[in-house]
């Protein structure tokens, strides 16, 4: 009997059907292509101040890095699992991890911040032809009584992706093999690329296309077209003074997607298959789903790059020790993940705990930095985050299941892949908010700073013996120099008030060279001060709005069925890939 029989008989059907013969390896080659999304939607948070200090760029490009990823992620899983359906699973898996191994390479050769982004969408792209093709080939593989167990393995997997990359990504930076540096990050997915490439060559089950359909590239076309649009004015409108086509573009982009749904109901009624079902709108808790995941994941994403940034670019902290900094939000995300499991019964009141409790997580976060100040460490930090964390398990392990309560059987693949398109659009929605307000509070908080520690700065330059027009002097500039490095487009220039306020200095320490030393630090404390008490000013701000976002989050929740439906496999199945993706 050919691979290609033995995967096309029906696995359902006959319960004593032993399954496809080489289907635990198959599923580690799944796996692998798994590992190499995950840990690219983690490294570049913690990666990202040191690329754009080697390759310059605007604080945009740093939103860019998520954002870019995770919206091509986004439009592209609306036909990727389509496309498996039309030219085979095992086919597009292939293609995609080839793909997403070159985007990795051009990643890592990237000589310009354009050219890196570019590489980060590539692969975005070539990881939505790869990864809806697991749960087909799954269920195909494996027979009924060993489903759990093959979708149970994307837990752990999940897990230690979470704790480990963006440990793995600071290690790689830190240890700059070959002096790499953060070009490691991207080179470590090309031998795991390839292998999940050969692997999937000579493993994976040859199944020919099934269910073929003809694929809805207008629909496609428009929804990327409404998304590019409202994720790119989100992202640059801050850089350019927000124009008045940054709203034009905005509104243009809900109009888009209200045509969106005109077409895909149009498609229907003409007897054409349509991109998503338009049956599913219909639904409340599908519609509070979309609503719930939009929110949540864009809260959820955002806090992840502001975190990160805060660690780095605010305290000083090494990617390593930004990246360990991290571990106690995993750790609590597993926990969550376990008592999610043994509270199922309560329903919909899981996902509202996990809310409330993410939220206070994030206030702990807020009162830990207002008692600590800016010699906070990680061990402080690690309770809140612990709890925070906590709660996104709790969230996150009901709510695939949860929104799926009430769709149809037939509705059930087109319901996964707009539930993980909203996912992704989500994350790159929260880059692309979240950083631009973090990154436009950033300058004038760093300047308010400066103003705070002026007569602390000017009693130690009296004592001194600084004249009162060279403290003036020092003082103008040193506020000046922090709003203009806190907002600088190129990190590679000094601004043009730094050099003028290291004059200022220059010239206080020749009217007192007896207290030259004793200047000087007393300027670069202040300055180093203020910067980092207008990182944290800003931060507290920025978590004040993921706070308003839970509480969103919260009140959407109540749209959601009180229950998951009844458990069966098949559907238990696409909530768990869909959870995965």
């Amino acid at each position: 009997m050919t691979e290609a029989m033995e995967t096309s008989r029906p696995t359902a059907a006959d319960p004593e059907w032993p399954g496809y013969r080489w289907r635990w390896i198959a599923l580690f080659v799944i796996l692998a292509g798994e590992v190499m999304d995950l840990l690219d939607a983690l490294v570049t948070n913690i990666a990202a101040p040191t690329m754009r200090a080697d390759l310059g760029g605007t604080p945009t490009m740093i939103q860019w890095l998520g954002a870019g990823y995770t919206l091509a992620m986004a439009v592209g899983l609306m036909t990727g699992g389509r496309l498996g359906d039309l030219y085979g699973r095992k086919q597009m898996f292939l293609i995609g991890a080839l793909g997403f191994t070159a985007g990795s390479l051009l990643c890592a050769l990237s000589q310009s911040p354009e050219m890196l982004v570019g590489s980060r969408v590539l692969q975005g792209l070539f990881g939505a032809v790869m990864l809806p093709q697991g749960l087909g080939m799954i269920r195909e593989m494996f027979p009924p009584k060993q489903m759990g167990a093959a979708f149970g393995a994307f837990g752990p997997v999940m897990t230690l992706s979470s704790i480990g990359g963006p440990i793995l990504a600071g290690w790689l930076i830190d240890a700059d093999f070959f002096g790499t540096g953060w070009r490691m990050i991207f080179l470590i997915n090309l031998p795991l690329g390839l292998a999940a490439f050969l692997g999937g060559l000579k493993w994976l089950p040859k199944a020919n296309p099934s269910r073929a359909t003809r694929l809805d590239v207008p629909g496609m076309l428009i929804a990327t077209a409404a998304a590019v649009l409202l994720v790119y004015p989100l992202v640059q409108g801050r850089e350019l003074g927000w124009p008045a086509w940054t709203f034009v573009s905005m509104a243009a982009s809900v109009a888009l997607f209200v045509f969106f749904a005109w077409y895909e109901v149009r498609k229907q009624r003409s007897g054409r298959d349509p991109l998503i079902e338009p049956s599913l709108f219909l639904k409340r808790g599908f519609t509070g789903g979309l609503a719930v995941g939009l929110v949540f994941f864009s809260a959820m994403t955002g806090f992840s790059l502001v975190f990160s940034l805060y660690t780095q670019i605010g305290l000083h902290y090494s990617p390593l020790k930004a990246g360990l900094s991290g571990v106690p939000m995993s750790i609590g995300m597993i926990a969550g993940f376990g008592a999610a499991q043994a509270v199922q019964k309560f329903g919909r009141k899981v996902i509202h705990a996990g809310v409330a409790i993410m939220a206070a997580g994030v206030i702990g976060v807020v009162v830990t930095l207002q008692q600590t100040g800016i010699g906070v460490t990680p061990w402080q930090l690690a309770p809140a985050l612990i709890i925070t964390g906590l709660g996104m398990g709790l969230l996150m392990a009901p709510f695939f299941d949860t929104v799926l309560a009430g769709v149809e059987p037939h509705e059930t693949g087109s319901a996964g892949g707009t539930l993980t398109a909203i996912q992704q659009l989500g994350a790159a929605l929260g880059v692309a908010v979240l950083g631009t307000i973090f990154f436009g509070l950033l300058g004038g908080h760093v300047a308010s700073a400066t103003d705070s520690a002026a007569p602390k700065l000017r009693a130690e330059l009296t004592t001194a013996g600084v004249p009162t027009a060279q403290q003036d002097a020092i003082i103008t500039g040193l506020r000046t120099c922090g709003h203009d490095q806190a907002v600088a487009k190129d990190l590679s220039r000094t601004p043009t008030s730094c050099v003028s306020a290291r004059g200022a200095v220059k010239t206080a320490i020749a009217a007192a060279p007896q207290s030259a030393d004793r200047i000087s630090k007393a300027t670069a404390k202040a300055g180093q001060d203020s910067a980092k008490h207008g990182f944290s000013d800003a931060m507290t701000i920025t978590l004040w709005v993921v706070v308003g976002a839970m509480v969103l989050t919260f009140l959407v929740t109540f749209l959601l069925p009180m229950h998951a439906r009844p458990e069966e496999e098949t559907t238990e199945a696409e909530a768990a890939e869909a959870a995965v993706i």
